[in-house]
């Protein structure tokens, strides 16, 4: 009776974690004229979270877990990649501010791990910056 209720309790509890978030409304940027400058190529960035008595399943472009508790990082990986990301540009390349300048060709990719006991997601984003001309 006692694992029965504590499965039932778990299973009204815990972390889910779905991915990105796709937008219907896309930007199209055309870079046509050549008001523009590649400024930074193939800059990175990462994030990861682990997870108790759960499973993670990637595809690319997006991540999902299903786990009991949350043991390590926020969850937040698609924001945390990207802040990453845009901190390992200014390292480089100097402020972002009073800049005009676009991440362009975003690649997303995922590793991840596993285990009976414990999984973990790896969120990785890749893109090249461009800066345009005012």
């Amino acid at each position: 009776m006692a694992v029965v209720l504590i499965l039932l309790i778990a299973s009204f509890t815990g972390c889910s974690n779905s991915g990105m978030f796709l937008s219907a409304n896309v930007t199209d940027v055309k870079l046509s004229e050549a008001n523009y400058q590649i400024i930074a190529t193939n800059i990175t960035g990462s994030s990861r979270a682990g997870y108790i008595l759960g499973f993670s399943y990637g595809t690319g472009g997006q991540a999902g877990t299903m786990a009991l508790a949350r043991v390590s990082g926020t969850g937040m990986l698609y924001q945390e990649a990207l802040e990453s990301l845009w901190a390992n540009f200014e390292k480089d390349h100097g402020p972002r501010e009073d800049r005009i300048i676009a991440l362009v060709n975003v690649h997303y990719d995922t590793d991840i791990l596993n285990l009976f006991f414990y999984t973990e997601v790896k969120l990785f984003v890749r893109a090249d910056v461009v800066e345009f001309k005012r």
